[in-house]
């Protein structure tokens, strides 16, 4: 390998069967390094978890977090 040449990882989406391998044909001959395979985009929390409390659940469960933070901060006081 040149010691000039950088490497890079790249993330690429497959709209072929045929290019999966190619990929894994380039992985054979140690020109790439399949990483992962099946990769999917990461969701965030909020929407992943958005709508599973019921509005009251949720409600009483806000009271309780601020409740338990005012003891905290009483008894550090």
């Amino acid at each position: 390998m040149q010691a000039d040449m950088t490497i890079d990882t790249l993330v690429i989406q497959l709209t072929h069967q045929k290019a999966l391998k190619l990929l894994l044909d380039l992985e054979e001959l140690h020109l790439i390094r399949v990483l992962k395979k099946n990769v999917q985009p990461e969701q965030k929390l909020s929407d992943k978890y958005a709508g599973k409390l019921s509005a009251d659940i949720g409600d009483q469960l806000q009271q309780h977090i601020t409740q338990s933070r005012s003891e905290w901060e009483r008894n550090i006081q």
